[in-house]
């Protein structure tokens, strides 16, 4: 190691969490990539002194001999039997979260899915097909009453030419409407969560979103975004619906009642909370100035990281990252989308889909 020190190189005391490791490595890995203008060489010691204070088995060696030991146990999440007594109070490695379980049809906004509503693009860029529709009836029925009176005949010609703009407008909207649709894939999720072991939030909310938020028409989902000035899953998903934008960062923290007071402060259990933090508000506010025709806001999903419940509270209307949990998230997250037109904004499903880096 020639006497470099990871904590010194991410800028972190020895007691940082994983949170502030990632937060940490995030922040210099902007300037230290060779994408912005660092060298390949320092990015790797940035990249190895992440990944050994990241993982707790590395970490615990590297904090006993000061050097890097890069062979895994066989189970790197089994449970530890150094302090047996610490399962009792802290995360449990093994632990799975239960899955929610939510009748669908008796959600208050479920119906949105049940009337499967057509999925429009916008801004249009022609003539709706109701529009074009009456624009040739009328024609035919000019054409019709001319048979009678042939004095019409001058409108006909005339109705002939507006008929034959409206159609080439409407084929031409029809065709691009077809070509965004290929453009897209038709696909509703894009990017995938992250599959480490200490990110099994982000699975467990991509499983929420794919069975509750997916069936919304017009829903387009996202995982792994970065902020607009950065390369990095910034943000862990997010969910589009017309002209509203859902931010969500997961969190597996340990059982609890969660708050946030009015400064975006979290709490847990009635005390300041310290056991994890959020970039979610950032991220809230990037996209907010990236995409000033939207109506963005954000999620905070919790889970519980041992056998527990975890229940949420009440927060100010303006807090950008509220905590949540699953059902409360469902009911409350799912309804903001429904109430949104089941259109997809091409400009704004390019921006957001442009920053999916995972």
């Amino acid at each position: 190691m020639g006497g470099l020190d990871y904590y010194e190189l991410l800028g972190v005391d020895r007691a940082a969490t994983a949170a502030d490791i990632r937060s940490a490595y995030r922040t210099l890995a902007k300037v230290m990539h060779p994408d912005a203008g660092g060298t390949a060489g320092t990015f790797h010691m940035l990249r190895q002194a992440y990944e050994t204070l990241s993982d707790p088995a590395l970490r615990a060696d590297y904090d006993r001999t000061g050097t890097v030991v890069r062979t895994r146990p066989a189970r790197p999440h089994a449970p530890r039997t150094a302090h047996p007594a610490r399962k009792a109070f802290g995360a449990d490695p093994n632990f799975m979260p239960p899955r929610l379980k939510l009748d669908r049809d008796r959600l208050p906004w479920w119906s949105v899915v049940r009337a499967q509503h057509n999925v429009r693009y916008v801004p249009a860029l022609g003539p709706s097909t109701a529009v074009t529709a009456t624009v040739v009836v009328a024609w035919l029925v000019v054409v019709t009453l001319a048979v009678a009176w042939p004095v019409l005949w001058a409108a006909v010609v005339v109705g002939a030419a507006g008929v034959f703009v409206v159609t080439r407008k409407y084929a031409r909207a029809w065709l691009a409407d077809r070509a965004f649709g290929r453009e897209t894939g038709g696909l509703i999720v894009y990017g995938q969560p992250s599959t480490e072991r200490d990110q099994l939030g982000e699975q467990l909310t991509a499983r929420l979103l794919a069975e509750y938020i997916a069936p919304l028409p017009g829903v387009r989902i996202f995982h792994g975004l970065a902020w607009p000035d950065s390369v990095f899953a910034d943000v862990d998903h997010a969910v589009l619906r017309g002209h509203r934008l859902v931010l969500i960062e997961s969190k597996m923290w340990l059982p609890g009642h969660y708050t946030a007071d009015e400064h975006g402060e979290l709490w847990r259990n009635g005390h300041p909370f310290r056991g994890g933090s959020i970039r979610l508000p950032e991220g809230v506010a990037a996209y907010r100035d990236l995409l000033p025709g939207l109506d963005v806001r954000g999620a905070l999903l919790v889970y519980p990281s041992r056998a527990g419940e975890i229940t949420t509270g009440e927060y100010p209307d303006h807090l950008a990252a509220p905590p949540m949990s699953q059902r409360r998230f469902v009911i409350e997250i799912g309804e903001w989308l429904a109430e949104e037109a089941p259109v997809i904004d091409r400009d704004a499903f390019r921006t957001v889909l442009d920053r999916v880096v995972s």
